[in-house]
């Protein structure tokens, strides 16, 4: 008789459900830590087009093209004001993966492509460097596509574990 009950799961036979909290605890995997990569690569990439931004308002000789070689028709101070703006939505949207929320993955897709598609306009005035970003951009929108939802698994479960020690 004890060879029957250990080989059933926990609760059977006994008229009570199994417990919940096993099945549905989910197990983060290494993939998390791409999102620990793709936020952070969202930190750096808002500090980089920051700069990029700042350096285009404020010193226009910095760049290799004249504005008139750029694929859009634009000074150097909107493209710089652009860049300054997906800096500062980089770096709020990369604060927010670190807590696994849904918004931030959304946005911040949202926010790579934009930043891929704007540096490959400005890739005449800086084209290695473009290139690096949109390289990065691609690598962020990867790990937030394919393996967002595990960084929110692993938030929700540190979030009960905080309640669970509190009571």
């Amino acid at each position: 008789m004890s060879d029957i009950h250990a080989s059933q799961p926990p609760g059977a036979g006994t008229g009570r459900p199994p417990p919940q909290h096993a099945a549905a605890e989910a197990q983060p995997t290494g993939w998390v830590g791409w999102i620990v990569f793709a936020g952070v690569a969202l930190l750096v990439l808002g500090a980089f087009s920051i700069i990029e931004g700042l350096v285009a308002v404020f010193q226009r000789s910095y760049y290799l093209a004249t504005v008139g070689r750029l694929p859009v028709h634009v000074g150097y101070a909107t493209w710089g004001w652009v860049h300054f703006g997906i800096g500062v939505a980089a770096i709020l949207i990369g604060l927010g993966l670190m807590t696994g929320a849904l918004w931030a993955r959304v946005l911040g897709i949202a926010i790579a492509v934009a930043s891929a598609i704007i540096n490959m306009g400005f890739m005449a005035a800086y084209p290695v460097w473009s290139f690096i970003i949109i390289a990065m951009n691609i690598l962020i929108i990867y790990a937030l596509a394919v393996h967002g939802h595990e960084m929110a698994a692993v938030h929700e479960q540190s979030v009960s574990d905080h309640e669970a020690r509190r009571v």
